[in-house]
C-alpha cells in the first residue's frame, strides 16, 4: 500500500461531508427515529440535541471507514447511530459535571432543564445505544462497544480527579484524552473495518488511525480555548482554565514558567476563576506553549494519515486522510 502520511489530499471538509452525505442522511433519520420516546421530556431534550447540530464527526468517521473497507450494506447506519448516542450521552454528563451553560453557541440541556434531567436522558441514550447493539447480534461488535463505553467512563472519572490538580503532567493529560475522546474515534473506525471484513492487520490500522485522530482532535480542541473566539469555539473563552482543567497548553507553559508565573498558574488551576484570565492567557501565549501544543496535535494527525497506508486507495480513504488534516486546522 502507498504511504499518504506526507501527501496532502485536495479534499476539504465540505468535500468529505458531500462524499458521506447519502449515508449520513440515513444515519440522521435513524437517530431521530431511535431517539423517540413516550416520555415527553426525553423528546424535548433529544430535539434540543438534534437541533444543536454539530458535524456528527464520529458517526461520519464510521461510515467513511466502513466504505473504505469495502462495506456495501446498511448496518453501518446503526453502528453510526450507536456511536453518536454514546458521544451525546457523554456530552450531557460532561456539561453537568463541568456546570457548563453553553455548548456550540447554544444553552446546554442542563441549563434549560436542570442537572437531573440531563443525567437521566444521558442514561437513556446509553441504554438506547445498547438496544441497538443487541439488534446487530454480533458479539465482537458488542464487545468493542462495551469496552469502549467502560473506558470512556474511566476517562470521565480520571478527568474529575485532575480538575484542580496543578501537578497533572503530559502523561496524565494524555491518559484522560485517550479514554475520553480517542477510544470512541478508534471504535468508530475499527468497527468500519470489522463490518467490511478486512484482514486483522487492516482493522488494526483503522483503529490506530482513529486513536491518533482522536488525540489530534482533542489536543487541537484544547488549544482553541486559548486562541479562538467565543463565536468559533461555541463556548466561553477560558472555560477550561476557569474550571481548573490543566490542559496541554497550560502544562507546557508551566514547564518553562518563572517562579511568579508558576505561582499564578498553580493558583488558577487550584482555585479556578477568571480574575486574571487575560494575564494568564498572555503568559501562555508568550511561553511558546501554543506552538508546541499545535505541533503535538500535528504529530498525531500525521500518525493517523500514516496508518491509512495499510488500506487500499479509494475516495473514502482520501476522505479519512482529509479529516486528519481538518482535525488540526479548524481554527486556521
Amino acid at each position: 500500500m502507498d504511504s499518504i502520511a506526507s501527501r496532502s489530499t485536495s479534499l476539504d471538509f465540505a468535500d468529505v461531508r458531500a462524499l458521506a452525505a447519502d449515508d449520513m442522511r440515513y444515519v440522521d433519520t435513524l437517530i431521530r427515529q431511535r431517539l423517540s420516546s413516550d416520555v415527553v421530556l426525553i423528546n424535548a431534550i433529544a430535539d434540543h440535541i438534534i437541533a444543536g447540530g454539530g458535524k456528527r464527526l464520529r458517526p461520519m468517521l464510521h461510515v467513511l471507514a466502513a466504505r473504505a473497507a469495502g462495506y456495501a450494506g446498511e448496518q453501518h447506519a446503526k453502528l453510526a447511530a450507536i456511536v453518536e448516542f454514546i458521544h451525546t450521552s457523554t456530552l450531557l454528563h460532561d456539561d453537568v459535571v463541568d456546570e457548563s451553560d453553553m455548548r456550540r453557541g447554544r444553552k446546554t440541556a442542563n441549563a434549560l432543564w436542570g442537572n437531573a434531567a440531563s443525567v437521566l436522558v444521558g442514561d437513556f441514550l446509553y441504554s438506547r445505544s445498547f438496544q441497538l447493539m443487541v439488534e446487530l447480534d454480533d458479539m465482537r461488535i458488542m464487545r468493542i462497544l462495551a469496552d469502549t463505553t467502560n473506558t470512556i467512563a474511566e476517562g470521565e472519572v480520571l478527568q474529575l480527579l485532575n480538575i484542580g490538580n496543578a501537578d497533572v503532567d503530559e502523561t496524565a493529560y494524555l491518559a484522560v484524552i485517550e479514554r475520553k475522546t480517542a477510544v470512541l474515534f478508534a471504535a468508530a473506525t475499527e468497527l468500519g473495518g470489522v463490518l467490511g471484513g478486512l484482514p486483522e492487520a487492516q482493522v488494526a490500522a483503522l483503529r490506530r488511525y482513529g486513536l491518533e485522530l482522536g488525540y489530534a482532535f482533542q489536543i487541537a480542541d484544547d488549544l482553541l480555548d486559548y486562541v479562538s473566539d467565543t463565536e468559533t469555539l461555541g463556548k466561553n473563552i477560558g472555560d477550561d482554565l476557569a474550571e481548573g482543567k490543566p490542559t496541554l497548553p497550560l502544562i507546557y507553559a508551566m514547564q518553562v514558567a518563572d517562579d511568579d508565573q508558576l505561582k499564578s498558574f498553580r493558583h488558577v488551576i487550584e482555585h479556578g476563576g477568571l480574575d486574571s484570565l487575560d494575564r494568564i492567557v498572555s503568559a501562555i501565549r508568550d511561553s511558546g506553549a501554543i506552538e508546541r501544543t499545535y505541533e503535538k496535535a500535528v504529530i498525531h494527525a500525521r500518525a493517523a494519515r500514516e496508518a491509512l497506508s495499510a488500506l487500499p486507495a479509494s475516495p473514502y480513504r482520501d476522505a479519512l486522510a482529509a479529516l486528519a488534516d481538518y482535525s488540526v486546522e479548524r481554527r486556521f
